[in-house]
């Protein structure tokens, strides 16, 4: 007779065991790691907006660079610069100046 020993309670405690076990140690590493992945995004999200200032900032480099080179090699964009900021003129040239017309209105108010 070559029966096989049938598992009896205590083989079954113990996988049951076994199991539980491994599943604690999933759920202690899970919860030991889920501040770091927390952080981890949090950094992300960080980098993310920082790279989109980033991108933004060289924007407003470009743009001062290309006036910086107008100016420095354009005579006339500084001759206009001029003309419109300060308010010069040329010997010969007449200087109109338009400004908004000031009202004084006030409304009653009940």
């Amino acid at each position: 007779m070559s029966s096989q020993p049938q598992p009896g309670i205590w083989d079954k405690l113990t996988r049951v065991i076994l199991f539980l076990i491994a599943a604690a140690c999933i759920m202690g590493i899970a919860r030991w790691y889920l501040p770091v992945i927390e952080q981890n995004e949090h950094m992300r999200k960080e980098l993310r907006r920082l790279n989109q200032e980033l991108r933004q900032e060289d924007e407003k480099m470009r743009k001062l660079k290309a006036n910086i080179d107008v100016l420095q090699h354009d005579t006339q964009s500084v001759e206009r610069l001029i003309r419109e900021k300060l308010g010069y003129a040329k010997p010969g040239e007449t200087v109109i100046r338009f400004e908004d017309k000031v009202t004084n209105i006030t409304t009653n108010k009940p």
